[in-house]
């Protein structure tokens, strides 16, 4: 099963029961080399279920000493399509390495 890290809107009980129709357990975990940034959400339905105009979006820095926190949550094949759907063009996937020693996907800026 695919592996997710969440550092924002996909740990809010709403989103998840939206999206997933369940609530996802997970592990706290971090990744190094990167930061938080702020991001106005222009997507109406995205707005709706977060409840939020502003997400937080993370983007690569290339230094150890900047870390985000999450959560590491485990979703079907068929839930990771929809955690797609859910971010916006702002978003992309990819792997990468945390700090527990998981490799698991996260949505970073493009």
């Amino acid at each position: 099963m695919p592996l997710l890290f969440s550092y924002g809107t996909l740990q809010l009980p709403n989103v998840q029961i939206s999206l997933f129709n369940r609530f996802l357990d997970g592990e706290k975990d971090s990744l190094s080399g990167f930061k938080e940034v702020k991001l106005h959400i222009k997507d109406p339905l995205v707005v709706g279920l977060s409840e939020k105009e502003t997400h937080i979006i993370i983007e690569p820095t290339n230094n150890a000493e900047d870390i985000v926190h999450g959560i590491i949550f485990e979703l079907t094949e068929t839930e990771l399509i929809r955690a797609d759907n859910y971010e916006t063009d702002d978003y992309k996937r990819e792997l990468a390495m945390f700090e527990s020693g998981k490799e698991a996907w996260v949505y970073v800026r493009k």
